[in-house]
Formats: C-alpha cells, sequence, structure tokens
C-alpha cells in the first residue's frame, strides 16, 4: 500500500595522509541559512537516586568516548564510535586552517541519561571524516558521507551520523562521518563547510583503493543544516576542482564530485528563491524527503532544488514530501517534540523515509558489488553525450558543461 504524501515525484530520465597541499579559494556569498534543528538542550545531571536492586548500585558505564587532550600539535580527532578511523581532511599548516584555533579540543555534548552517546559536537577547527567499513562479503563499494545537521551552530552527529553507521551495514554500505566546521565557531557554511564537504570526497577518492571502495560509488546525505551543505557540493564540484588544480596538491586531479546526493529535510539550496546556480551536465542523481505543511520551510527549500534538477533533466531524481511530519526539534501538538534521523516518529510514515532511500539507492544499481557499473553512471553518460532539448533555464537552474574527471 502506498504511503500517505503530499507529494512524491520521481523523475528517471534513460538516458596516506594528504601532503604539501597548497589553496586557492574563492568563496559564495554568505549563507542565508537561519538555525535550524538544534541538538537537544543538555540538561544538568540530575543527582544519582539510590540503588533500588537487590543486586545493590549498578556498574559504571565503559568505554565512554571523550575528546583527545590539548597538546602543542594540532588537534586529533578522535573516533566516536569503535572501530572508527579517523582523517583529517587538511594537512597541517594549510591555509584552510585557523592556526591560532588548530589546537583546541572539540567539545562533546552527551546524550542525558544515555551513557556514552554522543549526541554533538562543537568546536571543530580540524575537520575530519571518520570511516566504518563493511567486510568483503557485504561490500558493495559504495560509501556514504553522512553530514549531520544544527543549524550550523552544532553538529548533531548521534541521530544525524553514529546512528546510521549499523543501518547502512546491513546493506553493504561503508559510512563516512564528516566532522565540518560550524558557524558557531566563526566559520562561514558557504564556503568553509561546503569545502569541508567536497574535500572529504576527494579525501575518500584518495583513499579508495586501500579501504574497498569503488571509486565511482561515493556520496553523501545530509540532514537540515548538513542537507545544505551536500545540496551545494551537488553544483559546486566543477569550481572546487578547478581552484584545486594547482602544483603541489596530491588530491589536484581527484574529482569532488558526488556520485549521488541525499537531502533530508533539507536547508536553502543554491536554489533557494529561485536564485541563479549553473547546474553541471554530469549533476548527480538526488534524493530528497521531509515533512509538508508541518516543516514548510524545509519542504519549499526542497521543492525548489527538485524543481530545478527537474528543468534541468537530471537523472534519477526522487522527492519523498510527507503530508504529516514537522522538522526535528519542533514542538508537537501532543506535547514533545519531533525527533530526527532514524527514529519512527511516533509511527508515522515520515519515519520511514530511510527505506525509500534504499529502494531509489537500489533502483539505480549502487547495491551491487564493487565495480559493476551503476544504472546512475550509464544515465549520466548518456545525459552528457546527448543533452535533452531545453534542459534548464538560466538563473533557474542552467546547466553547464561537464567537467573533466
Amino acid at each position: 500500500m502506498p504511503l500517505p504524501l503530499i507529494a512524491t515525484r520521481r523523475a528517471i530520465v534513460s538516458a596516506a595522509a594528504v601532503t604539501a597541499l597548497h589553496w586557492a579559494f574563492s568563496g559564495p556569498p554568505p549563507s542565508a541559512q537561519t538555525p535550524a534543528a538544534q541538538a537537544p538542550a543538555q540538561t544538568a545531571a540530575a543527582a544519582p537516586r539510590p540503588p533500588q536492586s537487590v543486586l545493590g548500585a549498578t556498574p559504571a558505564p565503559q568505554h565512554v568516548p571523550a575528546p583527545g587532550p590539548a597538546t602543542d600539535q594540532p588537534y586529533a580527532p578522535q573516533a566516536i564510535l569503535a572501530g572508527g578511523i579517523v582523517v583529517p581532511l587538511f594537512p597541517p599548516g594549510s591555509p584552510m586552517l585557523k592556526a591560532d584555533r588548530i589546537k583546541e579540543p572539540e567539545v562533546y555534548n552527551m546524550t542525558g541519561g544515555v551513557p556514552g552517546r554522543i549526541a554533538s559536537i562543537v568546536n571543530i577547527h580540524n575537520p575530519s571524516i571518520e570511516l566504518h567499513r563493511v567486510p568483503g562479503s557485504l561490500n558493495t563499494g559504495a560509501a556514504m558521507i553522512v553530514v549531520a545537521g544544527g543549524g550550523h551552530n552544532t553538529l548533531n552527529v548521534g541521530s544525524e551520523g553514529s546512528d546510521f553507521v549499523p543501518f547502512f551495514y546491513n546493506y553493504g554500505i561503508n559510512t563516512i562521518i564528516l566532522r565540518n566546521r560550524l558557524r558557531r565557531d566563526g566559520y562561514e557554511p558557504l564556503t568553509d563547510a561546503v569545502n569541508d564537504m567536497l574535500q572529504a570526497i576527494k579525501v575518500v577518492r584518495a583513499y579508495a583503493q586501500d579501504w574497498d571502495i569503488d571509486p565511482k560509488k561515493i556520496g553523501a546525505i545530509g540532514f537540515s543544516a548538513g542537507a545544505e551543505l551536500v545540496s551545494q557540493a551537488a553544483v559546486k564540484y566543477p569550481e572546487y576542482d578547478k581552484t584545486q588544480d594547482v602544483p603541489g596538491n596530491a588530491l589536484a586531479k581527484l574529482s569532488s564530485r558526488p556520485d549521488f546526493a541525499g537531502l533530508i529535510y533539507p536547508g536553502p539550496t543554491p536554489f533557494r528563491g529561485g536564485a541563479a546556480a549553473v547546474i553541471p551536465e554530469d549533476a548527480p542523481p538526488s534524493f530528497l524527503a521531509g515533512g509538508g505543511v508541518g516543516d514548510a520551510s524545509h519542504a519549499v527549500w526542497a521543492d525548489e532544488y527538485f524543481a530545478a534538477f527537474l528543468r534541468a533533466r537530471i537523472p534519477n531524481l526522487e522527492m519523498h514530501i510527507y503530508g504529516n511530519g514537522r522538522h526535528p526539534g519542533d514542538p508537537l501538538p501532543e506535547g514533545g517534540s519531533m525527533s530526527g534521523g532514524l527514529t519512527d516518529r511516533n509511527d508515522i510514515p515520515l519515519g520511514t523515509w530511510q527505506f525509500r532511500l534504499i529502494d531509489w539507492f537500489r533502483d539505480l544499481g549502487f547495491l551491487q558489488k564493487p565495480g559493476v557499473e551503476t544504472k546512475a553512471a550509464r544515465d549520466v553518460a548518456t545525459r552528457v553525450a546527448t543533452p535533452p532539448q531545453g534542459g534548464g533555464q538560466r538563473g533557474r537552474g542552467a546547466t553547464g558543461p561537464a567537467p573533466r574527471h
């Protein structure tokens, strides 16, 4: 039985470390994003209750994650889940980093009442990725970079980050958690954070062979403010690659193009209010989901992106706007607030969006074994070779030439 939707629209057109890098950046205008889904407020821990069990006091929790120490070297980001492999995005001394703050440790906000669970992170000055691999027997070669939201004021790496590692594991998808820089810490989302997003794709491609990742199956899924970054990455990769193609950059010839893009209850996209944005001819397939009137601003932003990509006839575009749903953190009529990420949201259909994502991912061939050409790749190649007539409108999703990879 189909899910109740305000709109479900689908358009499918046939058709080891980084060293000695030199950077040249010129960024887009400041973000219009208003603070969106914030992490749940962290309250002071209540005094422990006297033990009630006949067995006495509960043992203390083990292996509670904590930030690394402050040293005289750049801060070393720590894994937030057991077994994570953490790789900084930029080398020490890069002009992308703030030398006066690079040594500051990150700050973890823990989930109240759940020992060991990180709800969010702030004070990020050495952006990084954290890899969680799947075994060869399950591995599809796909790599999903997960980009948490938090209104650019915090990074909600619990519900919109680490929770996805076991979920994607079951489908043979390698999960990579991005720790990008935040507005609250003095960074500009549409330059610094978008650069972190695009650089993450380059770094994953650089390690693809070592990590058993198919270099043509690397993409990202973002939530709220994180989806804003993914939407920018979906059109800005030609510009970023051009600025990075300089002597001495070990990643100069590696593409930052995402092979797919997921936007979940997204913040403002490059097409906000009909804004001009050039869509590359080989722009990635995109999946969008969120609530409808109950989360109207984010639904409008999703629809603007969808409409621009649809006009440009970008293949394999899919969107689900659910009739019942609000933004994470928004109050509910019955009391409490809307949850986000993978939660079932009081057993409403919006809580099943992740299974629609997997259907779409399978449909495009990303769940096949590594090295098998995907439907997504074939359709992009067809579109580039034979651009559709009338695709794209200047100032509202115009298309531009595909870059060389």
